[in-house]
């Protein structure tokens, strides 16, 4: 058998004429730079009064990620983008559409039982404190910036990075490596610890059981729009670590191990049962569709 050269042996996959994964990822890290300093420069020229905001970096993330994520697939991967499990069909929204209703029912759960215990104080809701049109654009706005949110991480790292780490590696160890980073890049948040990466890396797998189960990127992009939008908006938690604007006005005091204190459940043992009724959620709907 012939030996392969040494730099082929390094750089090019053993199975076909293409990077090994580990130089895919990291080149598409490379890729993002230019790309994320070009979009935000285009920003800045376009929309010289409009900037510093969340929909303002979600839309330079928009562009990145999507711009830098499609030419990696296409030229480091050798595969189509819409095979990272972007296929567009009728099933794409229902998967959307469980995702944000399983992830209502979580954080539900999560506000009454930190209720229950005590550790929430209702103070009323947006509409008691400030104008409607203020309410309809915080309500309106923030609900476009997790759709970019959950787009964007989703794409990244249940879509590029864990997929290339399975292909890499194996599957598990895809789903591992991918969650810590996520984790970890959550750490720069407002209030982060060691502890609340540890909520956000199980957050992590939880999403990408999502992938896992449906073999699409819709139903954890579906989760985590869900999650975002409910967790902040609705029940006027922090969401991991940011304040922002929330129809129900709440103050959480209570056991910061237990409810997470200033950076959101994520960072709390409150988080726990969330996810176990998440998981059992996803596992009878995806179940249900493989029965259709």
């Amino acid at each position: 058998m012939n030996k392969r050269p040494f730099f082929q042996n390094i750089f090019i996959s053993p199975d076909e004429p293409r990077l090994r994964a580990g130089w895919r990822i990291f080149f598409h890290l490379l890729l993002m730079i230019p790309i994320g300093m070009v979009a935000g420069a285009t920003m800045k020229v376009l929309f010289p009064f409009w900037q510093g905001g969340m929909l303002q970096g979600q839309i330079v993330n928009l562009v990145t990620m999507t711009i830098s994520i499609f030419i990696a697939r296409r030229w480091f991967d050798k595969r189509t983008f819409t095979s990272l499990g972007l296929k567009l069909d009728k099933k794409m929204w229902i998967d959307l559409l469980a995702g944000i209703g399983i992830t209502f029912v979580m954080m539900g759960l999560i506000y009454v039982l930190m209720y229950a215990f005590g550790w929430i104080t209702f103070e009323g809701f947006a509409w008691e404190f400030e104008s409607a049109s203020s309410v309809t654009f915080g309500l309106v706005g923030m609900f476009v910036v997790f759709i970019l949110v959950g787009w964007n991480e989703e794409l990244l790292s249940r879509g590029y990075q864990l997929q290339n780490l399975a292909d890499g590696i194996n599957l598990f160890w895809g789903v591992v490596i991918s969650s810590a980073v996520f984790g970890i890049l959550h750490l720069g948040n407002p209030n982060a610890t060691w502890i609340s990466a540890v909520g956000i890396f199980l957050a992590g797998i939880f999403l990408a059981y999502g992938y896992t189960s449906t073999k699409q990127l819709w139903l954890p992009i579906g989760l985590h729009l869900g999650w975002n939008f409910f967790e902040g908006v609705i029940f006027g938690f922090p969401v991991s670590g940011l304040d922002m604007f929330t129809m129900t006005r709440i103050t959480v005091d209570g056991p910061e191990l237990i409810t997470g204190g200033a950076f959101g459940p994520e960072a709390g043992l409150i988080l726990l049962p969330g996810l176990a009724l998440g998981i059992a959620l996803i596992y009878l709907y995806t179940k249900k569709q493989e029965e259709a």
